[in-house]
């Protein structure tokens, strides 16, 4: 909890990729309720250091502030988290603030995570339909089906599942846990699963589920609670029946 009136700020900044990365620290006067993105407007309207030093405001990524489009995620303590809804009240100061490690930095706090999106497409996460007339009314779903596809669909691609998975790193091509959960929640669609097999054997592909280490860090680190390794586990069943059946085929 903050007993001040201050409230301390240890920022890592880099002003390009190919730039050297810097420590700058600010000070933002203390108020109830506040969270880090507030914080981050005050240091850009004002962008001075606690030593009383002008420098450049501080760059980060926002839209919605209400822990939906994933756009504020960065390293706040040391943790992967949305900064829209890590509230300053519930941080120990300094609160140290750093950009996600397993995307490309385009300045300070801010990530390219163009990758994650390229991932829902090599997966064909979504549902083909000729929208050039009205289909009308589609079939329904399960409610029990319909309870647990609704959690897979809370998912936000903010990246921290990415960032707690050791298999995501320079050497490797894994796709990570968040599209492949995508798999398993369009394939239980009744009119995505028309699509079913085109979306399996993307998952056989380089990067594919295979790569998966079994960490279990994605499910912890996700913010939605989305249960990640539930979706691993069903997919691995599914992708397995499926290579055999195409293996029996030939």
């Amino acid at each position: 909890m903050v007993q001040q009136n201050k409230i301390h700020f240890k920022i890592r900044r880099q002003d390009a990729p190919n730039k050297p990365s810097r420590w700058e620290e600010f000070d933002v006067p203390y108020r109830e309720k506040l969270n880090v993105i507030s914080c981050l407007m005050e240091i850009q309207k004002n962008p001075v250091t606690s030593s009383g030093q002008k420098t450049t405001p501080v760059v980060w990524e926002c839209n919605c502030l209400e822990e939906v489009c994933g756009a504020c995620t960065m390293i706040i303590n040391g943790k992967a988290r949305q900064a829209c809804s890590a509230l300053i009240d519930q941080l120990e100061q300094p609160i140290v603030l750093e950009p996600l490690t397993k995307f490309p930095l385009v300045r300070d706090l801010m990530v390219d995570r163009q990758i994650m999106f390229d991932n829902l497409k090599k997966v064909h996460a979504w549902i083909p339909i000729d929208g050039t007339y009205n289909l009308g009314s589609g079939p329904r779903m399960a409610e029990v089906k319909r309870q647990w596809a609704y959690e897979l669909s809370k998912c936000m691609t903010c990246g921290c599942c990415m960032e707690a998975c050791p298999q995501v790193n320079s050497r490797s091509k894994f796709i990570g846990p968040a599209p492949i959960s995508q798999v398993r929640l369009f394939n239980a669609h009744p009119t995505g699963e028309m699509n079913k097999h085109e979306r399996l054997a993307s998952l056989l592909d380089e990067g594919g589920i295979a790569d998966c280490g079994n960490a279990q860090n994605c499910v912890r680190a996700c913010p939605k609670n989305i249960p990640l390794t539930t979706s691993l586990a069903d997919l691995n069943r599914e992708v397995n029946k499926f290579t055999l059946n195409r293996w029996l085929r030939r």
